[in-house]
């Protein structure tokens, strides 16, 4: 079944979607329990709403279920997985026959969904994230494509316990998505007890009102309705809307309604018998499809016209984090695709450059990190290349957004300001000190530090052009630029900024402690002393055969400093590459950042906790 995207919704009769609400149910427990695994009792309180969504209220091409201009669906709920995916055969867009294969190895249906799956713009199963990236696609389809796109998102009402949750509705409300519809699908059970209000649909009407919203409470299982609220929803102008479904978890079941206990446990096979005749039977199922409906999940950047040089002249003093911004500025004049969000820190990021050049590209998220993230996603679900800029601190509070973001295979570039203790007086609590080991951990992520201005502008171009997610650490001191305007920063890389034949050890250095390596190394040369000092501006990837190539040629001994925590950063992402090859290693000093850190002159800071040029050239001198 199919309707025009542009299409008044499907003509279906209340009897057709019932009827298609009722085999949603069967579909659920029948592949629940042929993978012995599953959250039946979850789909089941939601086949009324999900049967309403596709087969009435969302105008797409099941044919080509991905055109950007057909309406969109997350499921928030993505312990529910198994609903969307009948849904998706009873569109036409899987086969029933696939159904089956749920949770196996060698299917894309897998237990929450992923973007293998077409329909399906980001992982979820985090709970309290979908509503973001709901946020992020309608944002994406009303302010910058001007598509006639609606997006729909299932929420659970368990997870109406998430901030991230009313993060996102606060961000929506304050753009005027009309085309977001957020249905709740409050059926009372969470996995371990009731929810927080459990049936009382007021109290989150209350919070959804109070945050701008259009809102509605219906019958969840009375499908006229649910039909009906969705009509109206539709309607709506100037406000996103919020339709909280009354339902009941396990729902047409007698020995599973509204009973506590079952959260995640299919359904035996007598069990399911039972269940089947309960709702009037069903034939058989079809013979398994052994054809896979996955899509292409490889990332992808779009092209785009190489921006100008640098206009930066060597010795210039700049801070990395305001280079971005410059540079974020002029990328957006060469791809239209960029776009920029900040967490209402855009005059320290500098982010406030692209505002100015383009305002209709840059949304301010306001301090919400969590829903930028999220947002981020969305957007770049709909093609578009978001750079998402605040303190690389408090990314760790949207650090399960990223790791979805991973997931969800979507290219979001990230930019973490104010790192290490050379931030100063503002002191720990604002020190980004942990993020290379996040973002090192993240699969598939880029992580690069530039050290000037001439590296943070290549740098910010090369994270447009790298599929994936890219962290870009920038810094808060200004620091003199060190390469001229036409070097190249290939990814991965780094640069060898001082070597000699004679070199007895190297140092491995990046952003603030890059210039302190440089130092040291003037120091190391009037003693007579000649090390080689490299940039590892590209943390991750690294290649490891060249590292160690630099080790070899430095007689084996090797000084790793960074302004960064000692675990997860610089120094551990060296060595363990070197390891890698089998290159035998004299002696090694790893300086980082020790203990709770204090408010402090950022040159009083990098010496006492032992990264400054000083203890460089101490660290030198002893493994020789």
């Amino acid at each position: 079944m199919s309707a025009s995207p542009q299409g008044a919704p499907m003509n279906v009769s209340l009897e057709t979607l019932r009827e298609k609400a009722r085999m949603l149910r069967i579909h659920s427990m029948r592949a629940t329990t042929a993978a012995g695994s599953g959250h039946p009792t979850s789909c089941l309180s939601a086949a009324d709403i999900v049967s309403a969504l596709f087969f009435h209220a969302m105008r797409y091409d099941a044919k080509n279920f991905d055109a950007p201009s057909n309406d969109r669906f997350v499921l928030s709920k993505g312990h529910a997985a198994p609903l969307l995916y009948a849904a998706l055969a009873e569109a036409g867009v899987i086969s029933v026959g696939r159904l089956l294969t749920l949770r196996q190895f060698s299917s894309e249906l897998e237990g929450h969904p992923t973007p293998k799956i077409p329909g399906v713009d980001a992982a979820t199963g985090s709970l309290g994230q979908g509503i973001s990236v709901a946020a992020g696609l309608a944002l994406g389809a009303k302010r910058l494509e001007k598509s006639p796109a609606h997006i729909y998102v299932l929420l659970g009402d368990g997870e109406m316990a998430e901030g991230s949750v009313w993060e996102a509705g606060a961000f929506a409300a304050h753009y005027g998505l009309d085309n977001l519809t957020a249905i709740v699908d409050t059926n009372s059970l969470g996995q371990s007890e009731r929810t927080m209000y459990g049936h009382d649909t007021d109290a989150h009407r209350r919070r959804f009102d109070a945050q701008g919203w259009n809102t509605e409470i219906v019958d969840g299982h009375d499908m006229a309705a649910v039909v009906a609220a969705l009509d109206r929803a539709r309607g709506v102008s100037g406000r996103p809307q919020a339709i909280l479904a009354r339902t009941e978890k396990g729902h047409g079941i007698s020995f599973l309604a509204d009973k506590e206990g079952w959260h995640g446990k299919p359904l035996s096979k007598d069990e399911l018998v039972r269940a089947i005749a309960e709702l009037g039977g069903a034939p058989d199922p079809p013979p398994v499809d052994t054809r896979s409906y996955a899509r292409d999940p490889e990332l992808h950047v779009p092209d785009f016209p190489a921006m100008s040089a640098p206009e930066y002249a060597l010795g210039f003093q700049i801070a990395t984090r305001e280079a971005y911004g410059k540079a974020l500025a002029k990328l957006a004049g060469v791809n239209p695709q960029v776009v920029a969000l900040d967490a209402d820190v855009k005059n320290s990021t500098f982010s406030e450059y692209m505002e100015k050049a383009k305002p209709e590209r840059f949304f301010q998220s306001y301090i919400a990190e969590q829903n930028m993230v999220s947002v981020g996603v969305g957007l770049a679900a709909r093609g578009f290349t978001p750079f998402l800029g605040t303190f690389a601190c408090f990314l760790s509070r949207a650090y399960d957004q990223v790791r979805m973001a991973a997931i969800s295979r979507r290219s979001i570039k990230v930019c973490g300001s104010h790192v290490g203790v050379s931030i100063g007086e503002d002191g720990p609590s604002q020190m980004g000190l942990e993020d290379l080991a996040m973002f090192r951990a993240i699969p598939g992520a880029t992580v690069l530090y530039p050290c000037d201005g001439v590296s943070a502008e290549k740098l910010t171009e090369a994270a447009a052009r790298t599929p994936g997610i890219v962290y870009l650490r920038t810094s808060r001191p200004k620091a003199p630029v060190i390469y001229p305007a036409t070097e190249m920063f290939p990814i991965p890389g780094f640069k060898v900024v001082r070597s000699s034949a004679a070199d007895k050890a190297v140092i491995f250095a990046a952003g603030v402690t890059l210039h302190e390596a440089l130092a040291a190394h003037a120091d190391l040369a009037s003693r007579g002393i000649a090390v080689r000092v490299i940039d590892l501006y590209c943390v991750k990837p690294l290649d490891a055969a060249a590292l160690s190539a630099e080790v070899r040629a430095a007689r084996g001994r090797v000084v790793a400093v960074e302004d960064h925590f000692h675990e997860g950063g610089l120094g551990e992402a060296v060595f363990a590459a070197i390891a890698t090859t089998g290159e035998r290693l004299e002696a090694i000093r790893h300086l980082a950042v020790k203990g709770v850190p204090h408010s402090g002159k950022p040159e009083e800071l990098l010496d006492a906790f032992g990264i400054s040029a000083r203890h460089i050239a101490d660290a030198v001198s002893a493994i020789l």
